[in-house]
């Protein structure tokens, strides 16, 4: 078995303290997991405006919004509109290949002055057909067992499935340990894992010890479970997945599997293309549009 520890790169994002632990030159994906952030906590000024991110776009992949605290509206170019609670999974697909795409904004409401959220990207399996949609998952397994609090964001875990839509096979766990205790995880032998730790923390059975806003990158080797010792009140996810088939290049906020296919996505989004959907608008008023960055030279080359 494979365990190491990755380090977030933290920013401060419009008052919002942002870990990043994905992708990173030592480890850009696990499973088809390509994108992690630890967004907040954070607490908004009385005259702050909160989160507010322009119109932007994305290509092969699923933005995958796990809320802990506070609220968001999602809006998007194929006209959903849609307000994110705590223990709520937002669900954005943008669909496979060169011609297909959409475009979203993020905004706190008025009047919420809290944020904190994990926000992740699944890279889609660019062999199949898949068509831009958007799905909202109110209601996830939860449950408790041995004082720990689990719920299900996706995949299968122990007894309980949970709704969400998968193009590869993937899980994601929200996990709160109450009480000191060693945990025994199951894990397929052909996956990798990835541990984040929100709040307190982990220690593997090989020693390595993991705390807040890092993340351990585990790979089974043939194991069918493996062990996490967590401190008393500690708040984790864990990540898993197959590796997809191909590879996953990530430029802003575009995946695809090629350099050409990034560049043709920045022409496309900055040329206004009819790739990523209707205009967003709120009452009547385009929002903010963000601009697409050039692909650098050197990207996807070997």
């Amino acid at each position: 078995m494979h365990i190491e520890t990755l380090t977030a790169h933290t920013k401060d994002v419009g008052g919002i303290p942002v870990a990043r632990l994905l992708p990173q030159g030592k480890r850009r994906t696990i499973g088809a997991w390509c994108f992690l952030d630890h967004a907040g906590p954070a607490e908004f000024s009385a005259d702050s405006l909160g989160l507010q991110v322009g119109a932007h776009p994305h290509t092969n992949l699923q933005t995958f919004t796990w809320m802990l605290e506070g609220e968001v509206w999602h809006q998007d170019s194929l006209g959903f509109r849609q307000l994110i609670r705590p223990k709520q999974v937002n669900l954005m697909t943008a669909g496979t290949g060169n011609t297909n795409g959409i475009a979203h904004t993020e905004q706190t409401p008025e009047g919420i002055k809290t944020l904190h959220a994990v926000q992740l990207w699944i890279a889609l399996p660019m062999n199949q057909t898949i068509a831009p949609h958007f799905e909202h998952y109110p209601q996830l397994p939860e449950w408790s067992e041995n004082g720990v609090d689990y719920i299900l964001t996706t995949g299968s875990f122990g007894k309980h499935t949970a709704p969400t839509t998968q193009y590869s096979p993937l899980v994601g766990v929200d996990i709160h340990v109450h009480t000191q205790q060693t945990l025994t995880l199951p894990a397929q032998q052909a996956w990798e894992y990835g541990i984040l730790v929100i709040k307190g923390s982990v220690t593997a059975e090989n020693g390595i010890t993991a705390h807040a806003d890092e993340l351990l990158f585990i790979e089974p080797h043939g194991n069918s479970h493996f062990n996490l010792t967590a401190e008393a009140n500690t708040h984790l996810m864990l990540l898993g997945g197959e590796p997809l088939p191909h590879p996953t290049l990530i430029w802003w906020n575009f995946v695809a599997d090629s350099r050409e296919a990034l560049c043709q996505a920045v022409d496309d989004w900055n040329q206004h293309s009819p790739r990523f959907g209707a205009e967003i608008n709120l009452n009547g008023t385009p929002l903010k549009r963000l601009i697409a960055p050039e692909v650098p030279a050197g990207l996807g080359l070997r």
